[in-house]
């Protein structure tokens, strides 16, 4: 239960980021939701592991445009060598954007059409592109920490310190490889974080709707919008820095 399923981002040209991320990427369309205001397109490697993550693409008919804030940092991607995969980007059309070099040869960064941040990051494991991590800015680290280890039960299996900032990744215990994981960054500064709305959620998935969200709200988790308001379909919740977490099933 709470492994993530899935990060959303809004997108204001859908044709274009489905271009984007199936031409340069590979990604196929997983799933899809009409509305009568929004399109959803959930998009993953053809090869995606069963407890991969997905991402979801969220497309508003009404034309509006989104800021993107300062609180999401970027997805993250995996190949099995970082320059390699980004010479591949950059010779299909890609713009350049953080090459290997600038990030100390571990990792690169290119941007999508809407300037959300994609780090690819190298792997031993999972689907070429597929999910890695999904990094979010805390400003209190223990607070963040503890609340996705009290009310999701996510363990942290890394963290990285460095003089002015450190890293935590933190997924379900029992999660495979494959699995996404959340990576929690604070700067030691104090500064404070501006969500905007470009960046929609993250998704979690469990097998029973209600009872997780018992199970939430007897660990005293945000009543944001529960699934009776949500038609018994999913629900949400927020994280401490106000950032929103749904709860989906399987």
């Amino acid at each position: 239960m709470w492994s993530l399923d899935h990060t959303m981002m809004r997108v204001e040209d859908l044709d274009a980021s489905l271009d984007w991320y199936q031409t340069y990427f590979d990604y196929e369309e997983k799933g899809r939701w009409e509305a009568d205001t929004f399109t959803n397109v959930f998009l993953g490697p053809e090869d995606v592991h069963d407890d991969g993550a997905l991402l979801e693409l969220t497309y508003n008919h009404d034309g509006r445009s989104y800021t993107m804030g300062d609180a999401w940092g970027h997805i993250a991607v995996r190949c099995d060598d970082v320059y390699e995969a980004y010479d591949e980007l950059m010779d299909a059309g890609v713009e350049d954007y953080r090459d290997p070099d600038s990030c100390g040869g571990s990792y690169a960064f290119v941007t999508d059409p809407d300037g959300h941040e994609i780090e690819i990051v190298e792997r031993d494991h999972g689907a070429k592109w597929s999910l890695d991590h999904t990094m979010i800015r805390v400003e209190d680290a223990e607070q963040a920490i503890g609340w996705y280890t009290r009310k999701l039960d996510y363990d942290l299996f890394r963290r990285e310190e460095f003089d002015d900032f450190a890293l935590y990744f933190l997924k379900p215990e029992d999660a495979p490889e494959e699995a996404m994981s959340v990576e929690l960054t604070y700067n030691y500064d104090g500064r404070s974080y501006e969500l905007g709305d470009a960046w929609g959620h993250l998704a979690v998935r469990t097998d029973d709707l209600h009872s997780a969200w018992e199970t939430l709200m007897g660990r005293h988790a945000e009543d944001y919008r529960d699934p009776e308001s949500c038609d018994d379909r999913y629900a949400f919740t927020k994280d401490p820095d106000a950032r929103e977490i749904e709860i989906v099933t399987n």
